[in-house]
Protein backbone atom coordinates (compact mmCIF):
# COMPACT_ATOMS: atom_id res chain seq x y z
CA UNK A 1 0.00 0.00 0.00
CA UNK A 2 0.89 3.27 -1.40
CA UNK A 3 1.83 5.85 2.25
CA UNK A 4 -0.88 7.85 1.94
CA UNK A 5 -3.13 5.36 2.24
CA UNK A 6 -2.49 3.63 5.14
CA UNK A 7 -4.44 3.48 8.07
CA UNK A 8 -3.25 5.79 10.44
CA UNK A 9 -3.06 8.84 7.81
CA UNK A 10 -6.32 8.30 7.28
CA UNK A 11 -7.44 8.58 10.68
CA UNK A 12 -5.69 11.58 11.15
CA UNK A 13 -7.44 12.92 7.91
CA UNK A 14 -10.83 12.19 9.33
CA UNK A 15 -9.70 13.44 12.67
CA UNK A 16 -9.65 16.68 10.92
CA UNK A 17 -5.70 17.55 10.68
CA UNK A 18 -4.52 20.31 8.40
CA UNK A 19 -2.83 18.36 5.36
CA UNK A 20 0.58 19.93 6.19
CA UNK A 21 0.42 18.18 9.90
CA UNK A 22 -0.42 15.38 7.46
CA UNK A 23 2.30 15.63 6.13
CA UNK A 24 4.93 16.38 8.25
CA UNK A 25 4.07 13.78 10.79
CA UNK A 26 2.32 10.96 9.13
CA UNK A 27 3.83 10.86 6.04
CA UNK A 28 7.56 12.24 5.51
CA UNK A 29 8.61 9.94 8.24
CA UNK A 30 7.69 6.51 6.49
CA UNK A 31 9.19 7.84 3.35
CA UNK A 32 12.88 9.09 5.26
CA UNK A 33 14.12 5.88 5.94
CA UNK A 34 13.84 4.21 2.21
CA UNK A 35 15.09 7.36 0.53
CA UNK A 36 17.85 7.77 2.96
CA UNK A 37 19.13 3.48 2.17
CA UNK A 38 18.73 4.34 -1.46
CA UNK A 39 20.92 7.37 -1.20
CA UNK A 40 23.38 5.05 0.18
CA UNK A 41 23.22 2.17 -2.29
CA UNK A 42 23.56 4.91 -5.18
CA UNK A 43 26.57 6.55 -3.92
CA UNK A 44 28.67 3.37 -5.16
CA UNK A 45 26.91 3.29 -8.59
CA UNK A 46 27.79 7.33 -9.03
CA UNK A 47 31.79 6.45 -8.26
CA UNK A 48 31.55 3.59 -10.65
CA UNK A 49 29.74 5.67 -13.71
CA UNK A 50 32.37 8.61 -12.71
CA UNK A 51 35.34 6.90 -13.16
CA UNK A 52 33.94 4.87 -16.05
CA UNK A 53 33.71 8.54 -17.70
CA UNK A 54 37.08 9.03 -16.58
CA UNK A 55 38.35 6.09 -17.92
CA UNK A 56 37.33 6.56 -21.24
CA UNK A 57 38.48 10.55 -21.42
CA UNK A 58 35.40 12.31 -20.61
CA UNK A 59 35.94 13.31 -16.80
CA UNK A 60 38.54 16.41 -15.75
CA UNK A 61 41.13 17.19 -17.68
CA UNK A 62 44.80 15.93 -17.46
CA UNK A 63 45.98 18.38 -13.91
CA UNK A 64 42.76 17.22 -12.06
CA UNK A 65 43.35 13.64 -11.12
CA UNK A 66 40.79 11.03 -11.14
CA UNK A 67 40.72 7.47 -10.58
CA UNK A 68 39.59 6.46 -13.89
CA UNK A 69 41.82 8.41 -15.51
CA UNK A 70 44.36 6.74 -13.14
CA UNK A 71 43.50 3.21 -14.67
CA UNK A 72 43.69 4.16 -17.92
CA UNK A 73 47.22 5.50 -17.60
CA UNK A 74 48.48 2.04 -15.75
CA UNK A 75 45.98 0.01 -18.65
CA UNK A 76 47.88 1.55 -21.49
CA UNK A 77 51.14 -0.34 -20.66
CA UNK A 78 50.64 -3.89 -19.96
CA UNK A 79 53.60 -4.42 -17.76
CA UNK A 80 52.86 -2.11 -15.29
CA UNK A 81 49.50 -3.45 -14.06
CA UNK A 82 50.60 -1.98 -10.68
CA UNK A 83 49.86 1.89 -11.60
CA UNK A 84 46.18 1.04 -12.27
CA UNK A 85 45.87 -1.12 -9.03
CA UNK A 86 45.97 1.35 -6.58
CA UNK A 87 42.61 3.62 -7.80
CA UNK A 88 41.15 -0.20 -9.19
CA UNK A 89 40.67 -1.08 -5.46
CA UNK A 90 39.98 2.49 -4.19
CA UNK A 91 36.99 2.19 -6.35
CA UNK A 92 36.07 -1.16 -5.51
CA UNK A 93 36.17 -0.70 -1.90
CA UNK A 94 35.00 2.93 -1.76
CA UNK A 95 31.50 1.55 -3.60
CA UNK A 96 31.13 -1.58 -1.68
CA UNK A 97 31.84 0.23 1.44
CA UNK A 98 28.91 2.27 0.59
CA UNK A 99 26.51 -1.01 -0.28
CA UNK A 100 27.30 -2.27 2.55
CA UNK A 101 26.49 0.97 4.59
CA UNK A 102 23.56 1.00 2.44
CA UNK A 103 22.50 -2.47 3.68
CA UNK A 104 22.97 -2.13 7.12
CA UNK A 105 21.38 0.70 7.29
CA UNK A 106 18.42 -0.99 5.70
CA UNK A 107 18.65 -4.06 8.18
CA UNK A 108 18.35 -1.66 10.96
CA UNK A 109 15.34 0.95 9.56
CA UNK A 110 12.87 -1.24 8.19
CA UNK A 111 10.66 -3.51 10.60
CA UNK A 112 9.98 -6.15 8.38
CA UNK A 113 13.31 -7.34 7.86
CA UNK A 114 13.40 -7.40 11.76
CA UNK A 115 10.67 -9.79 12.26
CA UNK A 116 12.02 -12.19 10.17
CA UNK A 117 14.86 -12.75 12.47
Amino acid sequence: ASVPHQCHVDAAVIAGAMPGRILFRHIIPLCWSPILVNMTMDVGQVILLASGLSFIGLGAQPPTPEWGQMIAEGASSFYSWWIALGPGLAIFLLSLSFNFLGDGMRDLIDPRSRMSR
